[in-house]
């Protein structure tokens, strides 16, 4: 995809944010989208066949490199210029919500939040799966591993919820400490 590609995209996918902060995504209009990206109609198809698309491909791109970045440490965005990267990637994972990128957490708690919150947990399980379950497969052999994935990724995203609830008043730290003492014992 060239620069002008891309600009566009960014464009178009600033505009939908804008809007789901605003009302709910069912009551958003492809037409809505556009005039708020200030692209035209074809220029929109040429990037996404539906607003459903738009979702996916925004949930995709938010979801994916936060996740991606959490499980590579040496990704940064400068969140470690004072000391390491954390052990934990639960913690990188949280300092990349806590930075906040592209208002990912306003999204998690809009009124769309369901969407968003299916999303995030799916891309979680994701990640809990290739970290966690497939490298400890030989623990807990009695419980399902897919039991295992959902109830951990609710877990962290009801802990997600609940912190920006409470306008994080936990350090990221802090609530990975949480996390991984309740998590640890059934991996």
């Amino acid at each position: 995809m060239d620069r002008r590609q891309q600009k566009t995209r960014k464009s178009i996918f600033n505009a939908f944010i804008l809007l789901l902060s605003q009302k709910n995504y069912n009551k958003i209009t492809v037409q809505e989208i556009i005039d708020e990206a200030n692209v035209g109609r074809s220029t929109f198809y040429e990037h996404f066949e539906t607003k459903d698309d738009l979702l996916k491909a925004l949930c995709e791109e938010l979801f994916g490199h936060i996740l991606s970045s959490a499980m590579d440490c040496t990704h940064t965005h400068g969140l470690y210029s004072n000391g390491s990267a954390p052990e934990s990637v639960f913690c990188h994972l949280l300092q990349h919500l806590q930075e906040n990128d592209n208002n990912i957490l306003a999204l998690l708690s809009c009124e769309s939040s369901d969407i968003f919150l299916r999303y995030f947990k799916d891309s979680l399980s994701q990640l809990i799966k290739t970290q966690f379950i497939t490298q400890n497969s030989h623990i807990n052999k009695n419980l399902p591993e897919d039991f295992l994935i959902n109830h951990i990724s609710g877990s962290f995203v009801e802990m997600v919820l609940w912190w920006t609830k409470g306008q994080m008043k936990h350090t990221p730290e802090e609530l990975d400490c949480y996390f991984r003492a309740v998590t640890e014992p059934i991996l």
